[in-house]
């Protein structure tokens, strides 16, 4: 005897589906195109693949072997180095020594100054480049100059207004003060001396690119607050930092990969002195890997640098981000 089907269950078989015809495979897969994209993105990787391989040879490869190095015990020998055994002993030696705690003191110091200031004094200088019209052209060139500068020279050019002899700033210190200083013979003013350099160079990096974002806001956004009766200083805080907190970032990003990394500038002003007063994280990883020959002690040193650094970049958009997405929320 053979069961008959109930009604529930035979317009439950029978009911028609979607509307549409019934997707093929190949539908589901995106059909034509997808595999049109897949094609174009391996023809993309293809001819970025030279690059590619360039950028790991000279990066990526470097980086892992000074790793390697952080790791090893190096032993000189004729004609080159023999890596005898792999050891932590390195990065105990390092973090516990007083002279990396003072480098990391004065690398630290030297980027937030220098970094405050550069951000502050490029702000206002784009503020004020906006506004000069026919003769920002003129301006923007006398303002590039320092930046155009190569960084030995003008650390060079700097200490000869330093020097403690025949410099013309020491002479004009002299003249005010009635006495002579030694500017970069002294832990404070030497210090000093160097923030005021590096702002001196980088800030018109910092301008221009604060420049190329306020061409970037449109001007319907001013004319709504001018509408709204908001004031100038108002705007500037309502409209016109908000619309540059992104490209203000990239600023940012780059001057703290910039002066954590700084070399020339203290190695040519003072070599680091007085005493280890001025003696960055770079200056002493080159004087630990190349003067004192501690191969595995200087590439320790190389790499817990890379790594602060990436941290503090990191954490740095963190930060951002949410602020941004808070300032969206509201």
């Amino acid at each position: 005897m053979t069961a008959v089907p109930s009604a529930a269950t035979v317009s439950r078989d029978t009911a028609p589906g979607p509307a549409g015809p019934p997707r093929t495979p190949a539908a589901r897969d995106g059909g034509p195109a997808r595999t049109s994209r897949r094609r174009k993105a391996r023809t993309g990787w293809l001819f970025a693949s030279p690059a590619l391989l360039t950028i790991a040879a000279v990066t990526v490869v470097p980086v892992l072997f000074s790793v390697l190095l952080s790791f090893a015990e190096v032993r000189l020998e004729y004609g080159g180095f023999r890596i005898a055994s792999l050891t932590g002993d390195h990065y105990a030696a390092v973090l516990s020594s007083p002279e990396w705690r003072e480098a990391l003191l004065f690398t630290f110091g030297f980027t937030v100054v220098t970094v405050v200031l550069e951000l502050v004094l490029g702000t206002v200088a784009a503020l004020v480049l906006e506004r000069l019209g026919a003769a920002r052209g003129g301006v923007l060139a006398v303002l590039l100059l320092p930046w155009a500068l190569i960084n030995v020279v003008a650390a060079q050019l700097w200490g000869y207004l330093y020097n403690g002899t025949y410099g013309g700033l020491t002479w004009l210190f002299a003249q005010v003060l009635g006495h002579q200083p030694d500017i970069l013979g002294q832990p404070a003013s030497a210090m000093g001396a160097m923030v005021v350099v590096d702002v001196w160079k980088t800030t018109p990096f910092v301008a221009i690119v604060v420049l190329a974002g306020l061409m970037l806001i449109p001007g319907d956004v001013y004319e709504a607050a001018e509408i709204d009766g908001a004031n100038a200083w108002t705007t500037f805080w309502k409209v016109t930092l908000p619309q540059l907190r992104p490209i203000m970032a990239i600023a940012v990003l780059f001057r703290i990969l910039q002066a954590f990394g700084i070399f020339d500038l203290p190695f040519v002003l003072t070599q680091g002195g007085p005493g280890t007063a001025t003696q960055s994280l770079a200056i002493l990883g080159y004087k630990t890997l190349f003067q004192n020959l501690e191969i595995g002690r200087g590439a320790a040193v190389a790499t817990t640098t890379a790594v602060i650094v990436i941290g503090c970049c990191l954490l740095f958009l963190r930060l951002f981000k949410a602020q941004a997405d808070e300032g969206g929320r509201g």
